[in-house]
C-alpha cells in the first residue's frame, strides 16, 4: 500500500471542480472567475496529501462538474473511489468536505465582494 509521504504531486489524483455562476446570485457570472481565485487560495482540504484540487469557472455547461484525472489521463468516479482507497480515502468524504467549505466561501464572498 502507499504511502502519502511519498506521494508526488503528478502521482495524485488531479479533482478539477467546476463551479457555475449562479451559486453567486444573479450577478454570479460577473464574479465567478474571481471567485474560483479566492476558493483555489483558502480552501484547505485535509487531502492534500493525495489530491490536488483545482478550482475553475464552469463556462461550458457541456464540461462535468467534476473530472479526474492521475498522470493527465482521464479516469471515471469509481476508478478515482479506487484510488483513493489506496490511501485510506473516499472519494464521498472528499466531496462531502468540498461541498461544506465551498458553502462557506461562497458565503463569505458574497458578503465581502458582491453587493
Amino acid at each position: 500500500m502507499p504511502t502519502t509521504s511519498s506521494l508526488d504531486d503528478n502521482k495524485k489524483l488531479v479533482v478539477t471542480y467546476r463551479v457555475e455562476g449562479g451559486c453567486l446570485g444573479p450577478i454570479g457570472h460577473k464574479h465567478i472567475d474571481k471567485f474560483c481565485e479566492y476558493s483555489q487560495q483558502n480552501i484547505e482540504t485535509p487531502f492534500s496529501k493525495f489530491i490536488k484540487l483545482i478550482i475553475t469557472p464552469r463556462h461550458d455547461k457541456n464540461l462535468p462538474e467534476m473530472q479526474f484525472n492521475i498522470s493527465s489521463k482521464k479516469i471515471n468516479h469509481r476508478q478515482a473511489e479506487k484510488y483513493l482507497s489506496l490511501f485510506g480515502g473516499s472519494l464521498d468524504n472528499f466531496e462531502c468536505e468540498l461541498s461544506d467549505q465551498l458553502t462557506q466561501l461562497i458565503q463569505t464572498y458574497v458578503n465581502e465582494h458582491i453587493k
